[in-house]
């Protein structure tokens, strides 16, 4: 019997497999969970310096940096990269960083494919591509299942921190906030810079905390001084 002031949610085909797909990685993966603050400074002048030579849907986004660097510290982190198979961990090859993409129905995180072979301004052009084609429904298989890693980034939102759930059958995801600017201490001096905090979530079955922190130690080096990214 249908209590007074509530109405029964149905949910749609996509929300019910979100569900399902959730529950088991909570229930089945032992998450952990490290974050770091990044200076985001360097990386912001150097989009713009790159972006004030183009206009409109050729801009470079900060996105498209957080992807390049993912790309290169996981090829230097290849434990990162993995996958599950049953009860079998498989190291993957190819980079192919989940993007998570909210639709209408929910949320999705297709894989933007081969992302160590991919220079800055190329993977700019196919974050926007991927993200037209999510909202169209018109994904290829290969991004549906093949993405081994993700990001979930809500740098569009006011949100400054947040844990996601990693995705199976991945062992990781990186969760980043908004850059915003802050009060720091650089050479005993309190200054404002420009912070963004990342948060990765790990299947502590697959990865150990030292590996997460080296991990995340290099990618803000990567980000910090960006000159190898672009």
């Amino acid at each position: 019997m249908e209590k007074p002031g509530r109405t029964p949610v149905t949910f749609t085909p996509m929300r019910a497999a979100i569900s399902r797909r959730m529950v088991e990685s909570k229930t089945k993966a032992p998450h952990f969970y490290v974050s770091t603050d990044i200076e985001m400074e360097a990386v912001i002048a150097a989009n713009n310096a790159i972006n004030a030579e183009r206009v409109g849907d050729d801009r470079v986004t900060i996105t498209a940096w957080i992807v390049r660097g993912l790309a290169q510290s996981l090829a230097a982190a290849p434990a990162l990269n993995a996958v599950w198979s049953g009860e079998t961990l498989e190291r993957v090859d190819a980079i192919n960083i989940g993007i998570a993409i909210a639709i209408p129905d929910g949320l999705i995180a297709p894989a933007l494919l081969d992302c160590a072979n991919k220079d800055l301004a190329t993977i700019s052009a196919e974050l926007r591509d991927l993200v037209a084609r999510t909202k169209e429904n018109k994904l290829r298989p290969a991004e549906f299942s093949d993405a081994t890693f993700t990001l979930s980034n809500l740098g569009a939102f006011p949100v400054t921190q947040f844990t996601a759930i990693v995705t199976p059958p991945q062992v990781a995801i990186l969760a980043t906030g908004k850059s915003e600017a802050r009060a720091v201490v650089r050479n005993g001096t309190v200054v404002a810079r420009q912070m963004l905090t990342a948060t990765l979530s790990a299947d502590h079955r697959a990865v150990d905390g030292a590996l997460v922190a080296t991990f995340l130690g290099d990618l803000k080096s990567r980000l910090e001084s960006p000159e190898g990214l672009a």
